[in-house]
C-alpha cells in the first residue's frame, strides 16, 4: 500500500528527534552512551547534518541528551512523557521506528457501542477516522478512531495533523493525559485485511484504547489491528 501523505506532516527534524527518542527508549542507546558521530548518524538516517543537529538540539533541550564539546552527544536519561508519540506503543521488531499515518476515510458515525464508551447521548454523533499506520515508512497497522462530533462541525483529511493527539491540543483545547489499552486477538474486518494484504478474516492482535483528556473526560475510543510479522506492541515504565 503506497503512502499518500494526505495529512499535515511533522517537520523533518521533529520526525528525527521522535525517532531517536523512541530508539533510546527501546534501549538502542543507554544513559551514558555516546551517539554515533553526526556525519555517520546523518548518513544512516538519510538527512542533512543541519536537520540532524536541529533534532539533537531539541533532544538536548528536552533533557535527553548532553552535548560534550569535542567529544559528542551522550544519552543523559531515558525519554519520559514529553514526546509527541509518548502513548504510541507499536515499534519495529528491532525496536523504535518513527510513526506516520495516512487517512483512508472520515465519516460521521452513530455506533451505539462507541457512544457508550465516550458517554455520548443517544442522539449524538461521532467522527470516525480510518487510518493506515507506518513505522519507518513500512505499513504495519490499521486504526479506527472515534471522537465526538461536537468538537468539529466539519472535518477533512487536510484539516487533521498526522498526530491526532497534537491536533486535539491545538484545535480542541484539550490534550490526552491518560490512556487505557486492552489487547486481544480477533479476526480482522475486511477493510483491514485488504489494506494489509492479508487473507480474509485473518486473526490479528487488536488494541482497544480509551483516551482521557487533561480534564478527566474520555475523549477518544479506538481499535488498532497490527501485523505481528512487522511490528510489536511495547509498553515501558520508567
Amino acid at each position: 500500500m503506497e503512502k499518500k501523505n494526505n495529512t499535515k506532516q511533522l517537520p523533518l527534524y521533529i520526525q528525527i528527534s521522535e525517532l531517536l527518542n523512541r530508539e533510546i527508549a527501546a534501549g538502542h542507546w543507554l544513559p551514558g552512551d555516546r551517539l554515533p558521530i553526526e556525519a555517520e548518524l546523518a548518513a544512516k538516517l538519510g538527512v542533512a547534518i543541519g536537520t540532524l543537529r536541529k533534532a539533537l538540539k531539541k533532544l538536548e533541550e528536552d533533557g535527553f541528551l548532553e552535548r560534550r564539546q569535542g567529544s559528542g552527544n551522550y544519552v543523559k536519561r531515558a525519554p519520559g512523557g514529553r514526546a509527541i508519540y509518548q502513548f504510541f506503543h507499536l515499534e519495529t521488531l528491532s525496536g523504535g521506528g518513527v510513526p506516520t499515518a495516512d487517512i483512508l476515510s472520515i465519516t460521521v458515525d452513530e455506533d451505539e457501542f462507541v457512544k457508550q464508551q465516550l458517554n455520548v447521548e443517544a442522539d449524538g454523533k461521532l467522527w470516525c477516522i480510518k487510518r493506515a499506520r507506518y513505522l519507518n515508512r513500512e505499513l504495519v497497522a490499521m486504526e479506527q478512531i472515534w471522537f465526538k462530533h461536537a468538537h468539529a462541525p466539519s472535518l477533512k483529511p487536510k484539516d487533521l495533523h498526522e498526530s491526532l493527539y497534537l491536533h486535539y491540543r491545538d484545535h480542541f483545547s484539550f490534550w490526552i493525559s491518560r490512556v487505557e489499552d486492552e489487547v486481544d486477538c480477533a479476526p480482522a474486518p475486511k477493510w483491514v485485511t485488504d489494506n494489509l494484504e492479508l487473507a480474509p478474516e485473518t486473526t490479528m492482535p487488536k488494541v482497544h484504547r480509551r483516551s482521557w483528556s487533561n480534564e478527566g473526560v474520555i475523549e477518544e475510543f479506538s481499535f488498532t489491528w497490527y501485523n505481528p510479522a512487522k511490528c510489536r506492541y511495547v509498553a515501558r515504565w520508567h
